[in-house]
This record gives C-alpha cells, structure tokens and sequence, in this order.
C-alpha cells in the first residue's frame, strides 16, 4: 500500500500546491503555475498508462509512459527558464537563449540518433541529467544574484521557496537521472528503489512550490 502511494506521489504531490494557488498566486509565478498544471495532467496520464493499459486496452503507442517522462522534462525546463528570466536573473536572461538552442540541439540529434522519444525500455536517463544541472546552475546563479545585491528582505519571498524546492529536486535527482538507465540493465531492483528516492525529492519539490504560491498571495 505504502509503495503505490509512493509510485503515485508523482501526481497527488502536485495537488499540494494546486491546492493553495489563488489568483494573486498566478498572476505573479505564471510559469509555475502552467508548469504544476501540465505537469499534474502529464504525471496522470503516464501512472494511468502504466498501471491500466491492459483493463483500458490502449494502442501500441501507448503501452509506455516513456515519452511523457521526456516531455516532462522539457516542459519543466521550458517553464522555468521562463521563471528565472521574468524575476531577473542575470546570468538566464543573458544565456538562456544559447543554452536553449544546444538543449534543443542535443534534442534533436539524440532522439534522432540515439535513443527513442517513446523507449519501450526507459527514459532519457541523459536528457533528465542535462535538464537538471542546467537548472541546477540557474538555482546557484539565483542565490549569487541575491547574495550580491543584498536582497535580505526579499530572501524568503515566493520566488526563494520555489527556488529552494527546485534545488533540493536538481541536486539529488542528477545523480539519480544519471544513473538510473545503467541500473535498469545491470540491478532492477535497485534502480526501483533509486526511484523511490526521485518520487520523495519531487514531494519536497511540490511541498516548496506551495509555500512559494502561499507567499505569493
């Protein structure tokens, strides 16, 4: 029972910060809020085909969840380069078009070369990983922007919290993105349980985007 709330975190920790969202929420953390949405009805569609597709009797192209995941991480990466470049960062707003054009790039090349867009075996374990420094280098340069305008009344504003919850889920899930499609091959059980660790980090993630909604009311 534990491990299906757990393998269904992924969705009900979104409705964490659904929950507390109003109006004045949107209007100031709009990617955010455009990112919790999609993300919410993604994270649905992908548990429902992973665990109904037989008793739904979905198509071929259904029968994995695989393309959600790495829509989701561009999704995730699209929304909040678009939130670190509207409270101005920087460091984003003067290099967010060039990275975004290598991660297209590398986009491209990979699902052309390399891997399939919808794998019937896993993930872009690689994409995932190049998702997440990328947004673990726009945290670091978020808290070195504030550190050096001396921003201590705006430190524990909407935007620190949604900050902070994005590096905690950046920081552990690199490691788990990275080494996640090795383990699949070599220790499926362990790689099931290195998961788990993703599902916990991304509840943390949800829980600190909810209190970013509730500062922004």
């Amino acid at each position: 029972m534990l491990q299906r709330i757990l393998d269904w975190s992924e969705v009900w920790a979104l409705c964490i910060p659904l929950f507390v969202i109003n109006k004045q929420s949107v209007y100031l953390l709009k990617p955010i809020f455009v990112y919790v949405t999609i993300a919410f009805l993604m994270n649905l569609s992908g548990n429902i085909i992973a665990d109904y597709k037989e008793e739904l009797h979905l198509p071929e192209w259904l029968q994995q969840n695989t393309f959600l995941y790495n829509l989701h991480s561009i999704l995730r990466y699209a929304c909040f380069t678009i939130f670190f470049a509207g409270i101005k960062v920087p460091f984003v707003v003067k290099f967010n078009r060039y990275i975004s054009e290598f991660l297209l790039l590398f986009i491209i090349i990979n699902f052309s070369v390399f891997e399939k867009f919808n794998s019937n075996e896993h993930i872009s374990g690689l994409l995932l990983s190049i998702e997440a420094f990328i947004l673990l280098v726009y945290c670091i340069s978020y808290y070195l922007h504030n550190l050096n305008e001396e921003q201590q009344n705006e430190r524990y504003s909407a935007d620190f919290w949604i900050v902070t919850g994005l590096s905690i889920y950046v920081v552990i899930n690199f490691f788990v993105f990275l080494f996640y499609v090795p383990l699949i091959d070599s220790n499926i059980g362990l790689a099931e349980k290195i998961w788990d660790i993703h599902n916990i980090a991304y509840i943390v993630f949800c829980i600190f985007i909810a209190k970013g909604f509730y500062e922004g009311r």
